[in-house]
């Protein structure tokens, strides 16, 4: 049993020896090995011969069996080793490519990161465009609310507008046939005031018709000698035939028209004289027609007295009173403004100037000679309302 149990120990030694060896080189484990049993075989000097001959048949057989597994190992070994060395080999491939997958990874993630960022702008961007869509649909609701209140307004008042037109066309008819009436009324008022007008300026040129008026007789005469001695010596001096053979000129009365003169106005002020003979007076009128009267070697010129309104009409005639005496049509204005011309031995008349711009657009030689067709009537229109 003690030669068992120190087998048994020898060889639990050399076994776990074994299992520290694999990890190590052969020849060390050897020598190892040989160290320890010589330590042995010296503490165990004391035992028999027979048991140290068995001892080392049994670690010759020991040592045959450990060579053996010892080569079985080493073959193994190579084999897990060149295995390794195969899987190591295919592992630093497959870590290569992995290494490659990943930094392709990491560029995408990147890449991604990248997009992500641009699209949390994006996102953050929307979101504004969002809140202030969000807070104009606000607005408009509100703003249509309003105009839903305003358009309610003005269908109300649309429909009591409507309400009283209904009752304005139902009350038109009378008022239209009111204001016709009513312009009838005026139509006849503005006829008579025109009639009356007419007939006023009418009389009160009658009542001048005694009355001679003088142009153009300077203001510094009178201060030499009274306006009737100027009178008589101009008529003296200018057309002595009309005179009766007494040779006197009887004036009821003469004076400068207006009053007082206007310092804005530099022209001096026409003399209206009115002579007890109205014979005296047609004859002078006559004399002064056909020729030009001069009073100290100014020229002055003696007209009918008429009122400011038929002068003015009077004048609405010059520039083609002047044209049709160029022509040679022997012009004259006869009371109260009216134009008559002689043309081809025939005596026309006028009494507006629209009537004869419009016999003018009858007779297109005489158009082409006076060529006042662009004239505007207007201009000359009388105006009877005014005096």
């Amino acid at each position: 049993m003690s030669k068992q149990k120190k087998s048994f120990t020898i060889r639990s030694s050399f076994v776990g020896r074994e299992d520290h060896d694999r990890k190590g080189d052969e020849d060390y484990n050897m020598k190892s090995a040989s160290k320890k049993g010589s330590k042995k075989n010296a503490n165990w000097s004391h035992l028999d011969q027979d048991f140290m001959d068995e001892l080392k048949k049994e670690v010759r057989v020991v040592e045959e069996k450990m060579g053996k597994e010892m080569r079985v190992m080493q073959e193994n070994y190579e084999k897990k080793v060149s295995s390794l060395v195969r899987e190591a080999q295919k592992n630093t491939e497959e870590n290569s490519t992995l290494k490659n997958k990943l930094g392709q990874m990491v560029k995408e993630a990147q890449k991604s990161t990248e997009e992500k960022n641009s699209l949390k702008i994006k996102i953050g961007i929307m979101e504004k465009d969002v809140r202030k869509f969000t807070d104009e649909k606000n607005f408009l609701k509100s703003r249509i609310g309003q105009m839903e209140k305003e358009v309610q307004h003005l269908t109300e008042e649309n429909r009591s507008l409507k309400i009283r037109m209904v009752q304005v066309e139902a009350n038109d008819s009378m008022r239209h046939q009111e204001t016709m009436k009513q312009r009838q009324k005026s139509e006849k008022i503005e006829q008579n005031v025109k009639y009356l007008i007419r007939k006023t300026t009418d009389l009160e040129n009658r009542s001048r018709r005694e009355n001679l008026r003088i142009i153009g007789l300077p203001e510094s005469h009178d201060q030499r000698k009274s306006l009737e001695v100027m009178l008589q010596e101009i008529i003296r001096e200018n057309c002595p035939g009309v005179l009766d053979p007494d040779g006197k000129i009887e004036i009821e009365r003469i004076h400068r028209s207006p009053p007082e003169r206007d310092p804005k106005i530099k022209t001096p002020r026409d003399i209206i004289a009115k002579l007890q003979n109205n014979q005296l007076k047609e004859r002078i009128l006559l004399a002064a027609r056909k020729k030009q009267f001069k009073y100290r070697g100014v020229t002055v010129r003696i007209t009918q007295d008429l009122v400011s309104s038929t002068l003015k009409e009077r004048r609405a005639w010059n520039i083609i009173f002047r044209k049709a005496k160029d022509l040679g049509f022997q012009p004259r204005i006869t009371y109260p403004a009216v134009l008559s011309v002689i043309i081809q031995g025939k005596k026309w008349s006028f009494n507006e100037i629209e009537d004869f711009q419009a016999f003018l657009m009858k007779r297109p030689d005489l158009n082409r000679k006076f060529d006042i067709q662009r004239e505007d009537p207007r201009r000359y229109r009388r105006v009877y309302m005014k005096k």
